[in-house]
């Protein structure tokens, strides 16, 4: 047990209290059961552990994990630690910031703290945007810094589960909302706009200002529009804390309500798409058990051929709809394999041409192997040629696919559409019974499942109409 805080291992510990010696070290004092916790269950977060109690479960995890357990006595832990009553438990973590461009693509939220000065603030706000689900959170620069050891217990753990980005401009952080698709709202007590009924179905990033001023005139003007959190009662405002936390979880709020409403839509169009391969089962069921001696070999065999075909149609639109409820609970679950993906497009090819009248689909990728989930690849390639089959009318489907710098592209195109670019982007929307021809479900539960593997599935009209998934495809090149 060490005793002495001239030890190195502490006096280096004790240095982190202070941000130069952090910058310089790129390491920060993670304090609690519950921020150690969370540390160990981040790849390489625990460096070292600084306990009272050898017996504790977190110094055998934390040892576990390569990291370092240091028994030292308790008044050097008073030393350590930030608070009145320790926990006996201090960790060392190794800086998880990352920069503005690692942000997720379709993030949904995002969190921006403008000149927040108040280390229990700002890391209540990275509380908070954990919970409610945020793609990440930003610092400006003249905020106070994240790892501060006050603003870390605050975060609860959560700054280990979701992406931080510091010392930016706000310039940086509205560019990098805006290159994202997401629309900038400015949280401001005198807003114009009222938080509950302004529009959040679009990606959006808030950005809360200093607690006492709030946001300059200068900084609001970068946003979209400035937003207040509506005081029905006779407070004056809210902490900076509890507003930002009020405007996250009515984001996930929202975005709940319009999954309940897509998964409505969905369920109602399934229903009408299910109807005509059952109608057309029972007719040759019922032709077959009525007429089987009057037919003739031939006859039978397109009838029986028709009922597989329907089956199988059938069998897609109820796995469709699964992934959809999956989707919309948040539970959807993949499991990746490699996978030969001129293969899954050749499966595709066979199922569909049972119906003579298919156009054939042509796979011009060459050998491309990716580390995928095979049946979710299917749905999105069997989605993608039934929207072409419902909406071209020139020659083959041709699917193109490359692998390229970790990432599966996939292009699957048919000539002939009168489909507009915005019309065409309208088919991934789900559609309710009596919106128009084709499918009302496939491109919807497409786009989910690319997002849900972090990639996107789009569209573009050109010469042909073209349906493009791009999603990861595993680290390395597997092995041929």
């Amino acid at each position: 047990m060490i005793t002495s805080p001239r030890n190195a291992k502490v006096a280096a510990a004790l240095r982190l209290k202070k941000r130069a010696f952090r910058e310089r070290e790129r390491r920060f004092l993670v304090e609690g059961a519950q921020a150690v916790g969370e540390a160990l269950a981040h790849p390489g977060g625990l460096l070292a552990l600084f306990h009272t109690d050898p017996s504790h479960p977190l110094v055998a995890r934390a040892a576990h994990a390569g990291a370092d357990p240091v028994h030292v006595a308790e008044p050097l832990m008073a030393k350590l630690s930030a608070t009145v009553t320790p926990q006996g438990l201090v960790g060392v973590a190794a800086f998880v910031d990352v920069e503005p461009g690692a942000l997720p693509e379709a993030p949904g939220c995002l969190a921006v703290l403008h000149e927040v000065r108040d280390p229990g603030n700002a890391g209540t706000v990275v509380r908070s945007a954990d919970a409610a689900g945020a793609g990440g959170i930003l610092f400006t620069s003249s905020s106070v810094d994240v790892y501060n050891p006050k603003t870390v217990r605050a975060t609860a753990g959560s700054l280990f589960h979701l992406p931080v980005v510091r010392d930016v401009d706000l310039d940086t952080a509205v560019r990098e909302a805006r290159r994202r698709g997401m629309r900038v709202l400015a949280m401001d007590p005198r807003g114009e706009a009222d938080l509950f009924e302004v529009d959040l179905a679009d990606p959006v990033a808030f950005v809360f200002g200093n607690e006492t001023r709030g946001l300059p005139e200068a900084v609001a003007s970068l946003a979209d529009a400035t937003v207040r959190v509506p005081l029905r009662g006779r407070a004056e405002s809210l902490n900076l804390a509890s507003a930002a936390t009020v405007c996250l979880f009515e984001w996930a709020r929202r975005q709940l309500e319009g999954r309940r409403a897509s998964l409505e839509t969905v369920i109602a169009a399934a229903a009408h798409d299910i109807r005509s391969p059952l109608t057309a089962m029972k007719g040759f069921g019922h032709a077959l058990a009525t007429r089987w001696d009057q037919m003739t070999p031939e006859q039978r065999d397109l009838m029986l051929a028709g009922i597989v075909f329907d089956t199988d149609r059938l069998n897609a639109i109820v796995r469709q709809l699964l992934d959809a409820a999956r989707l919309s609970s948040g539970s959807l679950e993949l499991f990746p394999e490699c996978v030969d993906v001129g293969r899954i497009v050749e499966q595709v090819a066979a199922s569909l041409g049972r119906d003579p009248e298919h156009p054939p689909i042509v796979w011009e990728g060459g050998r491309v192997e990716a580390f995928v989930d095979p049946e979710r690849l299917r749905l999105v390639l069997e989605a993608f040629v039934e929207s072409l089959v419902w909406w071209t009318n020139e020659g083959p489907v041709r699917v193109r696919g490359e692998r390229r710098d970790g990432r599966l592209r996939l292009e699957v195109a048919r000539r002939g559409t009168e489909l507009t670019q915005e019309e065409a982007e309208r088919l991934f929307h789900p559609r309710p019974p009596g919106a128009g021809a084709g499918s009302k479900i496939g491109l919807f539960v497409a786009l989910g499942v690319a997002a849900a593997q972090g990639g996107t599935a789009s569209v573009r009209v050109d010469q042909a109409l073209t349906f493009v998934l791009d999603v990861p495809a595993g680290a390395e090149e597997p092995a041929v």
